[in-house]
């Protein structure tokens, strides 16, 4: 038989339930934006990239508040959600070209949030073909490029976005 590793993943393992701090919220107010993955920052919401990503260029755009009740964020955050997930729509076609995106919510651990206490919107591109035989049989999901190449080139497409909005 043979093995694949991926040696990324044990990281996530071994600190899911040591984790102390919302790492949102450390995200949020970390300085170094290449080093927590932070991608976008608006007024009342910011964008992450997901350092265990389901695919290449999967993000959340979350609420800069610490909140889990999907039902008390306020509407004014909503509506940025909303907008800030479409401008990383066209950032992440933008940059990667993707083919399709899932896009949505896990409110609760039975649906699959790893992290219930900080609402977040995923955003994952997606292309024909991404789904294979490796996270079905082999229990593996293969990223083929680097999170800090796909950081950069993501940050590229949202400031070229911001440039041609601004004009």
């Amino acid at each position: 038989m043979e093995r694949l590793y991926s040696p990324w993943r044990s990281q996530y393992i071994e600190t899911y339930d040591k984790i102390e701090e919302c790492f949102l919220c450390d995200a949020y107010r970390s300085d170094d934006d290449e080093k927590k993955l932070v991608l976008y920052r608006g007024k009342r919401v910011f964008v992450i990239m997901n350092l265990f990503p389901y695919n290449a260029g999967h993000v959340m755009v979350c609420p800069n508040e610490h909140i889990g009740d999907f039902t008390q964020i306020d509407h004014e955050t909503l509506c940025e959600i909303s907008k800030v997930t479409q401008m990383m729509v066209k950032a992440l076609r933008k940059a990667l070209n993707p083919e399709g995106f899932n896009i949505g919510y896990n409110l609760g651990r039975v649906a699959g949030a790893g992290l219930e206490d900080h609402i977040h919107n995923h955003i994952v591109p997606r292309w024909n073909g991404d789904t294979n035989f490796m996270p079905v049989i082999g229990e593996v999901k293969v990223i083929s490029q680097d999170l800090k190449d796909i950081y950069t080139k993501i940050k590229k497409a949202i400031k070229e976005i911001e440039e041609e909005d601004a004009e």
